[in-house]
């Protein structure tokens, strides 16, 4: 868990990855762009003396959570559910840093906020903790689904706290039945880039794209927890990670001369997650990708743009990638944490202009993987079977070939593997839900470059 000290900032670093070498006639640059967070208080830190300060000199980050727990009707079938989500929270609650603010809310058809009540947060001590475990005690289930209404109280609860990290954990075990998808959505829009949330769906009887979506919209993470036994630990985990963040509001900052046309912009490591549609304009050259909160990690982004044709031995600086931190007051200049160039060169080497990069080849393929199992699954609802195998085959290979394990395992409970390096499997003819759900859920999820 980060604990950041007064006298240390995070360092940034932006590492870009690409084969700039283009045949003549060539337009289409990739380049795989590395950001590392290091040092907010953790694997040593830069003095403020050498780095200008991310919060403002003698600020520690500051955090407020909202935990937000489902109490449907549907969290008393069976009754251990109710219980086991009362103590996950209670667990993600004696997580929390000493100093951090923090409500709870429980979620229904309207949602209320149980601890500490009437629009304020708490700070985190013994004494507050044990008093939201007591109040967490006297949570039922009963009522229905708007999920749309707990994030606008997370954000009005969150929004009150004059701090630089703002972060909800939602617990959802059922549909989002007692709103519309366009007030659910139109709840998102509105939360946006203005808090980040990790959503987690317990037992079977949630829709996965809901719970995914919520999460895409938020820049948190999304995940199954089929057996409700095992909230304590999910939640501890998501505690802990959410503690560890020191810098928050973070945008790739994507600069293209005139000319060049941006094709995408993805997230391709820990997970995917597509960027593109999300750009906000800084100038009338350069545009803003929010990345959310960091502490120290490191993940991967794929860059691809268009470049104007050019001869044989031109080249051209085809983008620029920063790392912008806004000013707090939202008045001075954004600072510029790190950056990379990414380059055009046009040659009549055909060995350099047709070699394709490892780290771009490997992470093309992990994003065919993620869409590959989406269409497989969704074919396979349809009762398209034919499609499903080919999809799903193609998965298999996919993962095989990346060495992503993990995702192999969940594909194998799906399918029967024939041969993976073909792709060639059979559709298994009962599947549990729960092995299904957590292919869909985990389908985004990657694997770095093997060294």
């Amino acid at each position: 868990m980060a604990n950041f000290s007064k006298s240390q900032v995070p360092q940034f670093s932006v590492e870009v990855y690409q084969n700039e070498f283009l045949p003549e006639g060539g337009r289409e640059v990739n380049a795989i762009v590395t950001v590392t967070s290091t040092g907010g208080g953790t694997t040593g830190g830069i003095p403020l003396a050498d780095a200008a300060p991310a919060y403002g000199a003698g600020q520690g980050p500051g955090a407020a959570v909202v935990l937000m727990v489902d109490c449907s009707g549907s969290m008393d079938y069976p009754p251990t559910k109710m219980r086991n989500a009362r103590d996950a929270t209670a667990a993600a609650i004696d997580t929390l840093r000493e100093g951090t603010q923090f409500a709870v809310v429980a979620g229904t058809h309207v949602a209320k906020d149980v601890y500490p009540g009437n629009g304020r947060l708490a700070v985190a001590d013994v004494q507050t903790k044990a008093q939201a475990k007591e109040a967490l005690r006297k949570l039922s289930a009963g009522g229905g689904t708007a999920i749309g209404t707990w994030l606008r109280l997370a954000d009005r609860l969150l929004n009150s706290a004059d701090v630089a990290i703002r972060h909800g954990i939602l617990l959802t075990d059922g549909r989002n039945e007692h709103e519309s998808p366009e007030d659910l959505r139109a709840a998102l829009d509105s939360c946006a880039g203005r808090f980040t949330c990790d959503a987690r769906g317990v037992g079977t009887d949630w829709e996965v794209k809901e719970v995914t979506g919520i999460a895409a919209a938020l820049l948190g993470t999304a995940d199954i927890v089929a057996d409700p036994a095992g909230l304590a630990a999910d939640f501890t985990h998501m505690m802990e990670n959410a503690m560890g963040k020191e810098v928050a509001d973070v945008a790739l900052r994507l600069w293209t001369p005139v000319g060049v046309e941006i094709r995408f912009v993805k997230q391709v490591a820990p997970t995917v997650a597509d960027l593109t549609a999300r750009r906000t304009e800084a100038n009338a050259r350069a545009g803003d990708y929010p990345t959310g909160s960091w502490g120290d990690e490191s993940r991967d982004y794929h860059v691809c743009v268009l470049v104007p044709e050019a001869g044989i031995g031109q080249e051209m600086l085809a983008a620029r990638v920063s790392l912008i931190l806004p000013d707090p007051s939202g008045a001075g200049t954004p600072q510029t944490l790190s950056q990379g160039l990414v380059r055009a060169v046009w040659t009549d080497d055909m060995v350099a202009s047709t070699s394709i990069n490892p780290q771009v080849a490997h992470y093309t393929g992990q994003a065919e993987l993620a869409q590959v199992i989406q269409q497989g699954l969704d074919a396979r609802k349809s009762g398209d079977f034919d499609g499903a195998t080919a999809k799903l085959g193609r998965a298999v290979q996919l993962a095989s070939a990346s060495g992503n394990q993990d995702t192999a395992k969940l594909l194998s409970k799906v399918v029967d593997v024939v041969d993976a390096a073909t792709g060639t499997v059979r559709l298994k003819a009962k599947v549990a839900e729960a092995d299904e759900m957590t292919l869909e859920t985990r389908s985004t999820k990657t694997v770095r470059v093997k060294k």
